[in-house]
């Protein structure tokens, strides 16, 4: 009776041990990471980084600045230090924050200091908000690329601060169907992005500058 008692508590405690380095592994294939990242338009860069695997979502927003909880409108006017931005949540296990920067640089104009494409200004000028243990890996992706380019690449490495959230109007703009009033009458959100997009001229700079190197180019 004694040894069958001792054979249950053993058994149990394996069990009970399976399960805790189970769930140990379960947690940390689903922990994640976030990277902030200025690329001119907020709605491209969420576009193109919302399609890569291991990304679980991107958020549009504002970040550099001194003005607390800025508006749109404030921004874009000027004066208040932040730029248009995106917060990347990401699950290391899936895709590296290496990988991440690698493909940021490759999706931007690095070279440009005016800003991205036909958006011109201070908010639309490209950064990697480094957070914990992400600086190195920036500095090496920013080497990596002027490498890559043999040109001299712009975009600063700053430490992240804090990031506030565009409004529900911005987040996922280029996949809405919600109709919008433009110069060239009512369009779907998503026909209206796709329409600025390719009218800015984003894609054929970036496919200019890397080429093949472009993965996530024309989302």
């Amino acid at each position: 009776m004694t040894q069958t008692r001792t054979f249950k508590t053993v058994l149990l405690g394996l069990t009970i041990a399976l399960g805790l380095v189970a769930q140990a592994k379960t947690s940390h294939a689903d922990a994640t990471e976030t990277l902030t990242v200025a690329g001119g338009c907020f709605w491209c860069v969420e576009a193109d980084f919302e399609k890569v695997k291991g990304v679980k979502e991107v958020v549009s927003g504002f970040t550099g600045g001194t003005v607390e909880n800025p508006t749109y409108k404030q921004v874009v006017r000027g004066g208040t230090g932040h730029v248009e931005a995106v917060q990347i949540t990401f699950v290391p296990a899936q895709v590296s924050a290496e990988t991440l920067l690698s493909l940021f640089f490759r999706s931007i104009d690095p070279t440009d200091a005016g800003g991205q494409f036909c958006d011109r200004g201070q908010v639309y000028t490209t950064a990697i908000f480094a957070g914990p243990g992400q600086g190195a890996a920036a500095e090496q992706a920013k080497a990596d690329a002027q490498a890559a380019l043999g040109q001299p690449i712009v975009t600063p490495i700053l430490t992240a601060t804090e990031f506030y959230p565009a409004d529900s109007y911005h987040q996922d703009y280029y996949k809405q169907n919600a109709v919008i009033l433009t110069r060239f009458g009512p369009k779907s959100k998503a026909k209206a992005y796709a329409a600025y997009r390719e009218a800015c001229g984003r894609d054929a700079r970036v496919k200019e500058l890397w080429g093949a190197d472009a993965p996530v180019v024309g989302s």
